[in-house]
């Protein structure tokens, strides 16, 4: 029942990993270190350098190990980038799909959980996104995250890949102290490294028409979410039916001033934000249901706003510069 994360030294991967060790189920990784790095691998977890795209690689690592499963996080993740970068998002997030099923196939693995993306629905038009909400991507990484759960439901037909692809919004806080956020693209990560260094931290806009006037998203505990691929590792593992895609969503949604607050009241700096420009494209609000998620995956939001911000806190100032 050995279950390989690709991406396993990256930020979301690395508590995958934490997860599937707490539940029983042996991890290995395969990481190219491109945004992962490989002090986050927990001692004793097998871990393999190498990217997706190299099928000689992936075929001898699922040999070797024994895999049963894939948990499939990387990939490059960077909405705004991907849209100067649109063929290096294609290649890291498309053919590395391709290239990964093609090795399970020869190899005879026939379970996948993927790391998919809400942003496969683009600015949606109603006030709660479900799985059934038309998916609009308007940035090449969204797209490729759509085209690989393209993949996933045709090799499905095809080869009898039993799947499911796990769609969600921002991923904050942490569930282990030696892993953190280091994307120099979110929100919190940018916040704290102003915060560190003394400056005020920034808010894109803040006359959106929600309530208080900044964007509203879902910001979701990357243990809550870490739990649910294991929870969806173990539902493919037991044959149990599954949906080909959930919402990991709170159903409600927290605003960016909210997350200030939150910020100033748990770190004890006392500041306000500079008022930015609005981010060209960016909605007001995009809230997913969680409810089939709830229902079949175990998942539930089980920190609050200042859990997020505490564990994420703490482990930024545990790897201060």
């Amino acid at each position: 029942m050995t279950w390989l994360v690709t991406g396993g030294a990256g930020y979301i991967g690395a508590h995958v990993v934490r997860a599937l060790l707490e539940a029983g189920l042996p991890p290995v990784v395969l990481d190219d270190l491109s945004s992962g790095h490989r002090e986050f691998v927990p001692s004793g977890v097998p871990f393999v350098q190498g990217s997706v795209l190299d099928g000689a690689q992936v075929l001898h690592v699922l040999e070797q190990h024994h895999v049963t499963g894939v948990i499939h996080v990387a990939g490059f993740k960077y909405a705004g980038v991907s849209v100067q970068r649109p063929l290096h998002t294609y290649e890291q997030n498309v053919t590395g799909m391709a290239t990964l099923l093609a090795a399970m196939a020869e190899r005879g693995v026939d379970r996948l959980v993927f790391s998919s993306s809400a942003a496969v629905y683009g600015t949606p038009d109603v006030d709660l996104v479900t799985e059934d909400t038309p998916k609009n991507p308007e940035s090449p990484y969204g797209e490729t995250k759509l085209v690989g759960e393209w993949l996933l439901r045709d090799q499905g037909v095809a080869a009898g890949l039993r799947h499911t692809s796990l769609r969600y919004f921002n991923v904050v806080g942490s569930g282990d102290p030696e892993v953190y956020d280091t994307s120099p693209h979110n929100l919190f990560p940018k916040v704290f490294d102003a915060l560190v260094a003394g400056r005020t931290p920034i808010v894109n806009g803040d006359d959106y028409p929600t309530p208080d006037g900044t964007n509203v998203r879902d910001y979701l505990h990357v243990a809550d979410l870490a739990h649910s691929h294991v929870a969806a590792a173990r539902r493919l593992d037991d044959g149990k039916p599954i949906e080909p895609a959930y919402n990991l969503g709170s159903g409600d949604g927290v605003s960016v001033a909210e997350i200030m607050a939150a910020m100033s009241r748990v770190t004890g700096i006392v500041f306000t934000p500079e008022i930015g420009p609005r981010r060209p494209g960016d909605p007001a609000r995009i809230v997913a249901s969680g409810d089939l998620a709830a229902r079949d995956l175990e998942w539930a939001m089980r920190h609050t706003i200042d859990d997020m911000v505490r564990s994420a806190w703490e482990a930024r100032l545990a790897h201060r510069d």
